[in-house]
């Protein structure tokens, strides 16, 4: 499996931002989620979040929520999405698991650490478990050599910083705005102010989520974060396709104008340090 630290040494090699696309397992349906994550690696995404679908999503927005419905009601359980990441790891992209902890804590945290190892995921993003909380989860994420993969916000203070900072060992995702998930005409500002505060206090890469859409977008942020976010903008135009065919075509574009984006501050910027 590629690892997180392959995946992220291997952008900065070529002087870019890693990009990271998100779409949750069993949407629109199994085989079909595992179709378009393929389509997304083919067309340009480094890093595969595959996302496990839960009834109750606090942060995402109204367009994650509706895919997640959407998979439940399909059947979609914490096994298919461990399934569906190791298929995802086939292609060669470094393929973690974004879950809220309930699903985890459920599966059993030792057992849901072994079996996505096993699969050939390499990582968990838990973005409501706190590192105060993860005694358990650590041990098992070592003991099976799975990163993890915390959040940090514009609104935590410098100490939260480094306590969050220090509990990850994939990436620290630095969420570019405060709310729920979502595509949005602008990123916020204080995203690149976040993302400086956290290269104070670690050496992990740090990638920006929430409310990246367009490839202008990825550029910018690509000028600052070692890695670029995307989920909302990919499930918006699968629910928007008529079928399959047309959303695969739409989801490859869309990661071709992002991988151009991340791509484009190599030749304005120099490399990433």
């Amino acid at each position: 499996m590629t690892s997180l630290a392959e995946a992220f040494s291997r952008s900065r090699a070529q002087g870019r931002a890693a990009l990271i696309g998100y779409l949750p397992a069993g949407f629109p349906t199994r085989d079909d989620s595992v179709r378009l994550m393929r389509a997304m690696v083919d067309a340009g995404v480094d890093i595969v979040e595959v996302g496990l679908p839960y009834s109750d999503p606090l942060m995402d927005g109204p367009v994650i929520q509706a895919a997640a419905d959407q998979a439940l009601r399909g059947g979609t359980t914490p096994a298919d999405v461990i399934a569906v990441a190791g298929e995802v790891a086939q292609t060669g992209a470094a393929t973690v698991v974004m879950s809220y902890w309930n699903p985890v804590e459920r599966f059993g945290v030792d057992r849901f650490a072994r079996d996505l190892a096993a699969a050939g995921g390499c990582g968990v993003i838990t973005p409501d478990l706190t590192p105060e909380e993860s005694a358990d989860w650590a041990a098992a994420t070592e003991a099976h050599d799975i990163d993890r993969i915390y959040l940090v916000a514009p609104s935590s203070t410098d100490a939260r910083l480094r306590t969050v900072s220090a509990a990850c060992t994939g990436f620290v995702y630095a969420a570019s705005t405060m709310g729920v998930t979502g595509a949005r005409s602008t990123v916020s500002d204080a995203a690149e102010t976040l993302v400086l505060r956290v290269r104070e206090v670690t050496h992990l890469p740090v990638a920006v989520g929430l409310g990246v859409s367009t490839g202008e977008q990825a550029a910018q942020i690509a000028e600052y974060a070692d890695g670029v976010i995307v989920g909302s903008a990919f499930i918006r135009l699968v629910l928007e396709a008529p079928g399959i065919a047309e959303a695969e075509s739409a989801v490859a574009g869309l990661a071709r104008e992002l991988a151009a984006g991340v791509r484009r501050r190599r030749i304005d910027a120099g490399p990433v340090t």
